[in-house]
């Protein structure tokens, strides 16, 4: 195999995802995964032999963690900028992972022209937070992954509910202000929210993420997990983060 570095174009960069030997390629000046995506990979819970596909991948980053976590299924992510879906195929060959993981740049939108309906038992997303109408970011790329340009939360939750198979399992990450969206959209499209995990920078502070399952025709039940708590005062890492990243010891953030 040849070197990770072969893999990188002028301007990118290697980041060790600290699982596996896992790697990812990214450019520095474009979008770059956050807390959240490890997050929404360690709340994922995808069966053995699960069809996974994750929306709106970026360069891949959470197909690459579920797939270090869970050595048994196959995932599917899509991405609609061609720059990133490219970076993240680059990233699944440079992992080895090309038996495991599918690349497809495409339209989430418009899926039913390469997809079959209910051919996924789990749909995994880490999308645009923030809605139409917002100040956007001058960099398209940028602007793409934060802001509904080319996907609303309505058309995620549409797109999930075809995708899904019933009793198909959704995980999401999003900002606590669009909880009231997602739950009302989750039930028009048949998307019952089952858990829920809020997410805090610091114990003392309002949560700025929330996680959340839900299941594709599943009965009226929703629970809440534990928040989780991302910094101790001090600014170290708590053991619920740390445990996200696969780590046990205290670390400084």
């Amino acid at each position: 195999m040849p070197p990770f570095q072969d893999y990188l174009q002028p301007g990118e960069r290697l980041d060790d995802l600290q699982l596996n030997g896992l790697h990812l390629i990214q450019d520095p000046e474009g979008f770059c995964f956050g807390v959240d995506a490890v997050l929404l990979s360690h709340f994922a819970r995808p069966k053995r032999n699960a069809r996974v596909i994750d929306l709106g991948t970026g360069t891949g980053v959470i197909p690459l963690l579920l797939a270090g976590k869970n050595p048994h299924c196959h995932i599917t992510g899509v991405e609609i900028q061609p720059t990133q879906a490219e970076r993240a195929r680059r990233s699944v060959a440079m992992n080895r992972l090309n038996e495991r993981i599918q690349i497809l740049n495409h339209d989430i939108r418009h899926l039913q022209e390469v997809l079959a309906p209910a051919s996924f038992q789990v749909v995994t997303s880490n999308p645009p937070y923030l809605p139409p109408g917002s100040l956007t970011n001058p960099r398209e790329e940028k602007a793409i992954a934060r802001h509904e340009i080319t996907l609303t939360l309505q058309e995620l939750m549409a797109q999930t509910a075809w995708l899904l198979e019933p009793g198909g399992q959704f995980y999401l990450i999003h900002r606590p202000q669009r909880l009231a969206d997602i739950m009302v959209l989750g039930r028009q499209y048949r998307l019952e929210p089952k858990w829920m995990q809020m997410v805090h920078s610091h114990s003392h502070k309002a949560p700025t993420m929330v996680l959340l399952q839900l299941t594709k025709n599943g009965r009226p039940e929703l629970k809440s997990h534990p928040p989780l708590i991302i910094y101790h005062p001090d600014g170290t890492y708590t053991p619920q983060l740390l445990a996200c990243y696969g780590k046990e010891k205290e670390a400084a953030p």
